[in-house]
Formats: structure tokens, C-alpha cells, sequence
């Protein structure tokens, strides 16, 4: 068995479990780290892959940044709240399974066509990547999806915004207990 082979099987049953654990997790936080270890484990991939671009990248962007903005969003949202487990939409339950089929469908077929493509490499490859992955990669990102890429970055700061102003005025709206005794003091 080689050192890759040797790495996959140690972390794809942990990249696994903290998706599973992400997914399940019933507190906000856990499923936060869960996310974390999982973005982790597909860099480690990544390296072993040859591509140490995209494994400094995952790092740097998913673990690091993408995460810090969920955690900072998270825990100004609030995660001590509780939630009602009853469904508000009927047939969410229905439709969620049917969605899971079909992408599981879809990930079979993936992979059944794809099967001869990682061993004898993408039709074109050498062309798309000439110069190098990280050029490759910049070129593509700067040039065809440019105005998609901005709008994300865009949206990313609109919704960390929102979060924050959404916060503001639900601090404001709910009296603190210094507010309280302020009030009693006076009234007496």
C-alpha cells in the first residue's frame, strides 16, 4: 500500500464522519468544528493529490476565513436559543428524500463515467493547465468568472452586515437586567 493510499484510507472514514457530524450535529458551534475538520481532511486530499496550491487555498479560504465568518455570525446570532421541531412546511420530509435520492443518483452516475478519466487524465488537460495549476486557475478566475466572483465576495459581506444589524436591533428591542433595576430604581 502507498503513503497515499495509506492516507485516504486514515482520513476519509474522519472526512466522512465530521460531514455525518456536521450534518447531525443539533448545536450550531459543534457543527461548526465539524465543518472545520472536514475542510481540513479534503486539503489533506488535495496534497496528496499533487496540488499543493489548492491545499493552502482550502486552508487558508475555508478553514480559516470561511469559518471564522460562520462562527462570528453564529455566535452573534445566538446559539443558546432553542428550536421547535415541528415542520412548518408540509412535505418537507417527502421532497428532502427525494432531493437526497437524486443527488446520490447523480454522484453514481459521476463516478461510473468518470472512472477512466483519473488514471488517463481529462481530455485537453495539458492545454487547460499550461503553465501551471495556479496559473491556470487565475487565469480562469479572472477572466470568465470575474462577475461571479465578485458578486460572492459581495454577497459574503452583505450577509455578515445584515447579521450584524439584525443583531443590533434585536439587542435593542429585549431590556437587559441593568435596564430592569434601572426601572425599579426609578419607580421607587
Amino acid at each position: 500500500m502507498s503513503p497515499e493510499q495509506l492516507v485516504f484510507w486514515i482520513l476519509a472514514p474522519i472526512s466522512v464522519a465530521a460531514a455525518i457530524g456536521m450534518v447531525l450535529s443539533r448545536n450550531a458551534i459543534h457543527s461548526a468544528l465539524f465543518l472545520v475538520v472536514n475542510f481540513v481532511t479534503i486539503a489533506v486530499f488535495y496534497l496528496v493529490l499533487g496540488s499543493p496550491f489548492l491545499f493552502v487555498v482550502q486552508i487558508a479560504v475555508y478553514a480559516g476565513a470561511i469559518m471564522v465568518l460562520f462562527l462570528f455570525v453564529i455566535m452573534l446570532l445566538g446559539v443558546d436559543r432553542s428550536e421547535s421541531l415541528y415542520e412548518n412546511i408540509r412535505g418537507h420530509r417527502v421532497i428532502s428524500v427525494v432531493l437526497v435520492v437524486g443527488v446520490l443518483l447523480e454522484i453514481i452516475t459521476a463516478i461510473r463515467l468518470g472512472m477512466g478519466v483519473g488514471s488517463t487524465g481529462a481530455p485537453g488537460w495539458g492545454a487547460v493547465n499550461e503553465g501551471g495549476n495556479p496559473q491556470a486557475l487565475a487565469r480562469v478566475l479572472f477572466s470568465d468568472y470575474f462577475l461571479p466572483f465578485e458578486v460572492t465576495s459581495i454577497l459574503l459581506i452583505v450577509a455578515a452586515v445584515a447579521a450584524m444589524v439584525m443583531t443590533r436591533q434585536r439587542l435593542k428591542a429585549v431590556p437587559s437586567a441593568s435596564d430592569a433595576s434601572k426601572d425599579e430604581e426609578v419607580a421607587a
